[in-house]
Formats: C-alpha cells, structure tokens, sequence
C-alpha cells in the first residue's frame, strides 16, 4: 500500500492517478475519465474562472479511482459513491469550496434535476442511469435543504463543467499544467494562520 500523500507529495499523488487510471472509459461517454475532468478545468480556464473553480472541476470525479467500491459501470445497479470517496481524498488538503464542489457534485445534478427541468435534457444516457442509481431528482425538502449550502452557486458551476466535459475532440493540457495551481491552492489552505 502507499503512503498517504502529504502537503508535499499530494500534487504527485494526484497526478499518478490521471496518468495511471485517467486512460479508463468514463461511463460509456466518448471521452476518458481524464479526458473528461482536463476538459472541465481547460473550459473552466478559458472562462476566466477562479482558481478554485478550475480545481474542482479538474478533480471532481477523482473519487471514481479512489472509491472502495470501485468505478462506475452502465450495468451497475447501485451506487458506488465516487464523490464522498473524492472528497475524502482532498479534504485534508483542499478548502471546503473545493471538496464540497466534488462532494455535492451528484447532488447538484439531482437538485439541478428538480428545480431546472430543461437541464435533464442536457445529461447524456450514462448520467441519466447514473442519476436513477443516486436517488433521481431532489424532492422538495432535499432541494431546500440543499440550497443552504453556503458554497451552492460554485457547486453547480461545476456541476455545469462537468457535463460539459464529455467533447470525444477536444484538445486539453495535461494534469501537470494545472498541477502549479492545485499546489497554490494547498499551500494556500494549509498556511498557518496569522492575525489578532
């Protein structure tokens, strides 16, 4: 077994995943699971977008690799929680904009499900069954409960990335030209903190 990654090693750790699983088919869309998260960050990028939103969408679906349970498959009849075990990964390292970003990134879409119905018409056949697996649209109490989220208009930025990250032809850099932000974002979080 490795060792756990440290505020030293966890920019490496996290770029060893990509290289060696982000080849893996994402969900029968016609983009790998890399693919798939390099072309939310490269959109969120060229959007001008936060930093932090960049990194989110960058490793939202890190927890497809890290799971217990495994990766996600179209015949799959039960969940396999790949958010909680993403955010688990990065919580020891990240601000909670980031990790509830890949935590509540399957509950946006339900919340999205049920509060936008036009955007159900976005989600490709492999996140309509994954959706089913996780419980469908949000019902009313859920979806209030939800929009409490202080973080809950950058989770569905993301949320938004994340189904735009499925193009089979689109040109993305790899892990590594994100890799400078992701360890600012670390450093940044694990600074001691100063003042009165």
């Amino acid at each position: 077994m490795k060792d756990a990654p440290t505020r030293d090693t966890i920019v490496a750790f996290l770029g060893d995943i990509f290289e060696r699983c982000g080849g893996e088919e994402y969900l029968g869309e016609p983009v790998t699971m890399a693919e798939h998260m390099l072309q939310g960050a490269t959109i969120a990028e060229q959007q001008g977008l936060s930093e932090d939103i960049i990194v989110a969408a960058l490793l939202h679906d890190i927890g497809h690799f890290t799971s217990e349970f495994g990766t996600f498959a179209m015949d799959d009849t039960e969940d396999r929680f790949h958010e909680e075990a993403g955010a688990k990964v990065l919580e020891a390292f990240f601000p909670t904009l980031i990790t509830d970003c890949v935590r509540y990134h399957v509950a946006a879409k339900r919340y999205l499900c049920a509060t936008k119905p036009e955007y159900f018409e976005r989600l490709s056949e492999a996140s309509i069954h994954s959706l089913n697996l996780q419980g469908g649209p949000m019902n009313a109490e859920e979806v209030t409960d939800f929009a409490k989220n202080p973080n809950l208009a950058r989770i569905i930025q993301v949320r938004y990335l994340d189904e735009a990250g499925k193009h089979p032809d689109m040109q993305t850099p790899d892990f590594w030209h994100f890799a400078p932000m992701v360890q600012r974002i670390v450093d940044k979080h694990l600074e001691p903190q100063t003042g009165a």
